[in-house]
């Protein structure tokens, strides 16, 4: 009997261990179970081998996870077909109740075999760097603002409420300084708060340092920098979109784009009826945030600024353009849906919508002149 021309592989990846099935290509027979292997390269290799003995062709699958890409890149360094699917867009019986490492190996083989799985992108281990140095700029944000938050706190219980800009300016500095508790302990807590901000914001300070030397070197910092030719869109915003989304030219339209952010209206029609909901939320979470934060500016004339004039002599003319027609537009976009009724929250997400098209545009321009 001839040997499958093509295996296809289910991997249901853990920390310490991979669940292994896999299905014959043109055979109605189920997956074949092989079990649990190592998470080690030899232990992958000999799987590989195992497998080539029956099948010229292997097609492996696993889902994207916590374990992130270093099984598909072993994998493809081999010269081997393998796909990172999304875990939300996998075809699940309503019915199934059972989960187990086997049934999970088995059903991605079958699913497989069937066609019926979807890939996520799997970004070059340079744009991967990237995007974990935005992301550890965006965590030790997240910590300043809550080492900020409990120095206010713990003054705000002692009747001491500053009544300027608490924004860890000169003033602010001073009014700190000037602050004296009446025990040692309070005193003591009072220091290792402030000491505890200052650890955070000297963090923040050297992350945004390295991010601005390397990625300065980027191959996809052109787009960064034609991205803030749109209003709203400063440099970390943009930072963050393309370190998050990759390259942005790889949607065939921006309609896909929004899709993939999440930013399009969920939808639960029947018949004659038509029922649209607020937005998918589906995708990438840290990109939506910014947009939706950028997407703000438009709730004002439109205006170049002169930080903005700044960062668009920089750009050629065809991309200053582009933000300008953005600008004027979604300006008097957001203006007519306020004027309507419409909710603060709902005009901004269709403003971030409508923006993320606008970068789409102009990544397409960057990509040509590039």
């Amino acid at each position: 009997m001839a040997q499958p021309t093509t295996l296809f592989v289910g991997l249901d990846v853990h920390k310490d261990s991979i669940s292994v099935a896999y299905a014959a290509e043109g055979k109605p027979a189920p997956p074949d179970f092989v079990g649990p292997i190592g998470t080690l390269k030899r232990d992958v290799d000999k799987l590989v081998r195992r497998l080539q003995s029956k099948a010229s062709r292997l097609v492996f699958a696993y889902e994207a996870g916590p374990c992130g890409y270093r099984l598909y890149r072993d994998l493809t360094a081999k010269g081997l077909e393998c796909r990172v699917v999304a875990p939300s867009l996998i075809p699940k019986r309503s019915g199934d109740r059972v989960k187990t490492d086997r049934r999970d190996a088995v059903e991605l083989a079958r699913l497989l075999r069937a066609g019926e799985l979807t890939a996520v992108y799997v970004p070059t281990v340079e744009d991967e760097a990237i995007r974990d140095l935005c992301r550890g700029r965006d965590a030790a944000r997240v910590t300043l603002r809550a080492a900020k938050l409990r120095l206010k706190s713990f003054l705000l219980r002692h009747g001491l409420h500053y009544t300027g800009r608490a924004n860890w300016n000169a003033a602010h500095r001073r009014y700190l300084a000037r602050i004296t508790l009446p025990t040692p302990a309070q005193r003591i807590v009072f220091q290792e708060y402030v000491l505890a901000v200052d650890e955070q914001v000297e963090r923040v300070g050297r992350i945004e340092g390295e991010l601005d030397e390397l990625a300065s070197s980027w191959r996809l910092y052109p787009v960064v920098e034609g991205l803030q030719a749109l209003r709203g869109v400063q440099w970390v915003v943009a930072m963050t979109v393309v370190a998050e989304l990759g390259d942005l030219t790889r949607f065939d339209n921006p309609r896909q784009l929004a899709a993939f952010v999440g930013l399009i209206p969920s939808e639960h029609s029947s018949g004659p009826k038509r029922r649209q909901g607020g937005i998918t939320r589906a995708g990438n979470g840290r990109a939506r945030r910014v947009l939706v934060e950028g997407a703000w500016a438009y709730r004002y004339a439109p205006k170049v600024s002169e930080a903005m004039q700044k960062r668009l002599e920089k750009l050629p003319k065809e991309i200053q353009d582009i933000g300008w027609k953005a600008q004027v537009r979604l300006c008097r976009r957001f203006r007519r849906m306020k004027s309507r009724g419409k909710n603060a929250n709902v005009v901004v997400a269709a403003i971030a919508r409508e923006m993320l098209a606008f970068m789409w545009s102009i990544a397409r321009k960057v990509r040509i002149e590039a």
